[in-house]
């Protein structure tokens, strides 16, 4: 059964950063696309970053310059790195892979992530 275990999540003042951290089990993150999405308080889940399983990376657009996502295939684990954090940044994150060889879509429980002075 495929797993992820994620954290990282925390409560932070606008300016911070923190890492997120999403260690697969039964699934190689270098077989799949992995993505981090971001779901804020009473809205929609929408994709934050991608990083495909050539390495190529994509950030949305408003994250650009602050966020980073990377991966450690001998960890077998994704992150996300989030800099200059802001109160909109705060909802639960939640890693997603989609495994090449099938399309098959699977996610995390989510880290909650709250950006607040």
């Amino acid at each position: 059964q495929v797993q992820f275990v994620e954290s990282g999540g925390a409560v932070v003042q606008p300016g911070g950063s923190l890492r997120l951290t999403c260690t697969a089990s039964n699934i190689f993150v270098s077989s799949a696309d992995m993505g981090w999405y971001h779901q804020p308080p009473g809205e929609q889940r929408k994709l934050v970053a991608t990083i495909e399983s050539s390495g190529f990376t994509i950030v949305e657009a408003s994250r650009q310059g602050r966020f980073v996502i990377s991966r450690d295939d001998l960890q077998n684990t994704v992150y996300l790195q989030m800099n200059s954090l802001k109160p909109d940044d705060t909802g639960d994150y939640f890693c997603n892979a989609v495994r090449i060889a099938d399309k098959t879509d699977y996610w995390g429980q989510g880290t909650r992530v709250t950006v607040s002075s």
